[in-house]
């Protein structure tokens, strides 16, 4: 008699298995999907989103990571996505839209390969020599740029702004954006740092964009402490303490028993003594300015408003340190140790009254190395978004800076490389080169994407722009949205850091390749049960429970 096979239950009864090509599809699907979400907001005339969450409260973006980060998203490969936003964020603050456009096109191109039954090692491979290669000619072709080229970061700032409600005060906003990195920049020999956390930026609703202003100093959300302290003061020594000017508890539990009303009123002037010797201690160094981490007894309060002092209380870690950078104080722990050369100093501090709100303002800090960008705008959702326009120009400035180097922006850098990719993919043996074309058609999105949003011909654009290319100095020509027609981007100022684009592009095929190899999705049924956890809603039948998303 023949033997019959052995058949093993590796799975539990009921568990679902989606292997294979099914398997690719629909994880190539929900990558696809993430990107056509953001693909219409790239651009200066790209869309916005409105994003509404349970309670009815509204954001209206056109920002990548904004609308990406906001919505629920189910499917584990959408999920893989959205960490290309974020860490596109975290690394350089813009360009997730490119990011995640560029992942999406790589796998849609993927599949065709895949198609043809080319192995997803294959493709991975070429993938990984068309990255090393991008990065060889974003390196090659970039200029290099540094602090002394203002122009340069103005328009960097202003490319970053184009497309975004902060567009019609660009020119306005750039300026204040670029002085106040330039403020904030440390060099160390030849070495240039900038630390981001340097330049606060704080949005208040009222007024519009034309009050937006840049504080050599730093803004504090507290008020003074008494009402008989003066609203301003003017050539101020800054005192920084993160001690409370309160009388000290003992460490362990004391009982004091007093049986006399007179041992009572020496208890009472004693403190009152020991008060006023740290207000006189404060005044005795000069300080006419108290910002305090901790809190300040009310009797030391009503002695610091006789002397004078303008004191602020429980003052964020954070903001004590913006502002040892930016007066040059030094924070002291112990009030005993503070000495005149510990102060800080600055033209003024005052308390102002901004969209009813009572805030300390330290201005006119010479030198500053902490500076704040005031925002400034209509409603709660034009200021919102003013603030993420703002923060993405400071991010591009800052990778500017930080990578020494630009390229132009409008599609240029892209369709130059593919061009070059092209080429190289000749140059390579094999099915790779296949793979390597691919990811060179997967590029040229952004040009596509740019002119599609624009409501010109795509197609039409980018072989102009293509043929531009082909002839000699024509490398930084794209697509100039505004007048629809193909010119050197780099001479009317659309120009983006190349930071921004390495990083896209290394984001972008990292999360590709992650994708194409996976061939194999089990889900359980159990996991569906309970409150824990759980396929995702609305899945079909027969997909492992993640053949769809449902936003």
């Amino acid at each position: 008699m023949a033997q019959q096979p052995m058949q093993v239950m590796l799975l539990p009864e009921g568990a679902l298995r989606t292997k294979g090509r099914d398997a690719q599809r629909m994880n190539i699907l929900a990558a696809r999907t993430v990107a056509e979400v953001v693909r219409t907001t790239l651009g200066p005339k790209g869309m916005d989103k409105m994003l509404v969450d349970t309670l009815g409260d509204v954001i209206v973006t056109n920002d990548g990571v904004t609308i990406l980060g906001e919505m629920e998203i189910e499917h584990p490969t959408a999920k893989m996505m959205i960490e290309v936003a974020k860490v596109q964020g975290e690394e350089i603050g813009d360009g997730t839209t490119t990011a995640v456009m560029v992942a999406g096109e790589l796998l849609k191109n993927a599949e065709a390969l895949l198609d043809q039954h080319i192995h997803p090692t294959i493709i991975v491979k070429g993938y990984r020599l068309a990255a090393s290669k991008s990065q060889e000619i974003l390196e090659k072709i970039s200029k290099k740029v540094t602090t002394k080229d203002r122009t340069v970061l103005l328009n960097v700032a202003k490319t970053a702004m184009t497309g975004k409600n902060a567009e019609g005060g660009k020119e306005f906003l750039a300026e204040l954006v670029v002085k106040s990195v330039l403020q904030v920049v440390e060099k160390d020999g030849k070495t240039v740092t900038v630390d981001k956390d340097n330049v606060k930026i704080d949005k208040k609703q009222g007024g519009s964009l034309e009050d937006t202003e840049l504080i050599e100093g730093i803004i504090i959300d507290k008020e003074r402490v008494h009402s008989g302290m003066p609203r301003g003061i003017k050539k101020s020594k800054i005192a920084l303490i993160n001690s409370a000017i309160e009388i000290k508890k003992t460490e362990t539990d004391a009982k004091i028993n007093i049986n006399d009303p007179n041992q009572l009123d020496a208890f009472l002037h004693q403190e009152e003594k020991i008060l006023k010797g740290m207000v006189d201690k404060i005044k005795k160094v000069g300080a006419n300015v108290l910002m305090c981490q901790k809190g300040i007894d009310d009797l030391a309060q009503h002695y610091l408003a006789k002397e004078g002092i303008f004191a602020v209380r429980r003052v964020k870690k954070s903001d004590m340190d913006k502002l040892a950078k930016a007066t040059g104080a030094r924070l002291v722990t112990n009030l005993d140790d503070l000495e005149k050369k510990d102060l800080g100093h600055s033209d003024i501090v005052e308390q102002q009254k901004i969209a009813g709100d009572e805030m300390t303002f330290v201005r006119g800090c010479k030198g500053a190395k902490a500076v704040t960008l005031l925002v400034r705008g209509g409603t709660e959702h034009v200021v919102n978004e003013l603030e993420r326009a703002v923060e993405d120009a400071l991010d591009d400035v800052i990778a500017t800076i930080k990578g020494g180097k630009v390229v132009a922006g409008g599609g240029a850098i892209e369709v130059e490389m593919s061009k070059t990719l092209r080429h190289f993919a000749d140059t390579v043996g094999g099915k790779e080169q296949l793979a390597i074309n691919a990811f060179a058609d997967a590029i040229d999105v952004v040009p596509r994407a740019l002119a599609e949003n624009a409501g010109l011909d795509p197609i039409d654009k980018l072989v102009s722009i293509r043929a531009a290319h082909e002839k000699k100095g024509g490398k930084w020509h794209g697509l100039e949205i505004l007048r629809g027609k193909v010119i050197d981007m780099y001479k009317v100022g659309v120009i983006e850091p190349t930071l921004l684009k390495s990083q896209a592009i290394k984001s972008a095929s990292e999360v590709a390749e992650m994708v194409l190899r996976i061939d194999d999705i089990v889900v359980a049924k159990e996991l569906s049960k309970g409150d824990g956890g759980g396929m995702p809603p609305g899945m079909p039948p027969g997909m492992g429970g993640m053949g769809g998303m449902d936003f």
